[in-house]
């Protein structure tokens, strides 16, 4: 029996978890008409034994009102009949003993208008369009869909008096996580959607009381974490931020004073885990923002100080060795990501030093169950 760090239980929030080997979400574009499907709920029973996939299953992004969508066939969580259809999948979770918490989104101007009600502009703290994409169908002559990635539109800035009513949404679909079986939710804060708009002063460019000075441009990430945990407890929530990543045109020239003062205001809350991307997203670990290396310790650190006591938990391009290295320097949890994708046995292939399954990159996003559900196990 492998007796590492990695595969030690740990109590986290209100979960008591066999491991730190977590799934991280991950966009997969299969939910037709942002409905989960029967096919999604297989895809997250494979990878839910507790001894042999994920100590605990991020669910991938999931939008928290019509106007938060930004990606084609992404599963919302704002409606009855979403509701009901993640209940399916929560339920596959649990009948092989797994623990899964939803991911909560709002993709703010990383969007389309095809993809918005009436066809209107996406929604940002400031008119700034990203020098980025987003991901559709196109119809094809034959009557086919095909996906295709395409220029994000032009956003309109959220007025002063909007913004109660995004805060409204996170605390409504914290609410519907629960009737849908979650067993807790992770509040999306990175990758240049919303939230990480809104901190960032390169999206962010209102002189208002949520623009500005960092106390100003963390405030909305404060206001929804507060709200959330208000709603369904600070022991069921997550939360994830990706303090140096260039996704989706995310910038700030401060981002380590930024990030402490994030995580400072968040440790009173009282949350489950801090989800953290080190580096660039899916990309270099030791990209840089500002003058300096990020010092993902001091981070950390500020969080303790502060009295933060959730699970501290590293995501981005690790392998078993760097996972442990990261344990042993603080961290409690390890996020996985393609890596799940390919191996739905991953902790138990990590345990007995199995080769991993190599994910088909052609199947990642959209389409049917071929490098979704077929990838194989151990025997």
């Amino acid at each position: 029996m492998n007796t590492s760090p990695i595969f030690t239980p740990l109590r986290v929030g209100a979960w008591t978890l066999p491991h730190r080997v977590v799934m991280a979400p991950l966009t997969r574009n299969r939910a037709f008409g942002q409905t989960p499907t029967v096919a999604m709920a297989t895809y997250y029973a494979q990878r839910a034994h507790p001894e042999h996939g994920a100590s605990l299953i991020i669910s991938e992004a999931t939008p928290i009102s019509p106007e938060a969508h930004g990606y084609a066939d992404t599963p919302g969580l704002h409606n009855q009949e979403q509701i009901q259809a993640w209940k399916t999948v929560t339920d596959a979770v649990h009948r092989v003993g797994g623990r899964i918490v939803v991911q909560l989104w709002h993709v703010g101007r990383i969007s389309h208008t095809s993809l918005q009600p009436q066809g209107q502009a996406p929604v940002a703290p400031s008119a700034v369009r990203a020098k980025a994409k987003t991901y559709v169908f196109v119809e094809q002559e034959n009557g086919q869909r095909s996906g295709a990635f395409i220029d994000t539109s032009e956003p309109r800035a959220l007025r002063l008096d909007e913004l109660p009513g995004v805060v409204q949404a996170y605390r409504q679909a914290a609410r519907h996580a629960l009737e849908a079986g979650f067993d807790g939710v992770e509040v999306h804060g990175a990758n240049g959607y919303l939230l990480d708009q809104f901190l960032r002063s390169s999206s962010n460019l209102r002189t208002d009381a949520y623009g500005g000075p960092i106390e100003n441009r963390t405030r909305l990430l404060l206001d929804v974490m507060a709200a959330v945990v208000d709603e369904i407890g600070g022991d069921r929530v997550g939360v994830r931020l990706s303090p140096v990543t260039p996704a989706n045109d995310a910038h700030d020239d401060q981002p380590q004073p930024l990030f402490e003062h994030a995580v400072r205001h968040l440790a009173p809350l009282g949350l489950a885990y801090v989800h953290i991307i080190e580096g660039q997203t899916g990309g270099a670990r030791d990209h840089q923002q500002g003058p300096a290396p990020f010092d993902y310790a001091a981070l950390r650190q500020a969080y303790r100080d502060a009295g933060g006591q959730g699970a501290w938990m590293v995501n981005n391009g690790y392998t078993m060795e760097l996972a442990q290295q990261a344990l042993a320097e603080g961290a409690d949890l390890v996020a996985f990501g393609k890596a799940f994708i390919a191996n739905p046995d991953l902790t138990r292939r990590l345990r007995e030093g199995a080769p991993l399954n190599t994910p088909d990159r052609t199947t990642f996003y959209g389409g049917d169950e071929r490098g979704y559900t077929d990838y194989p196990t151990l025997g």
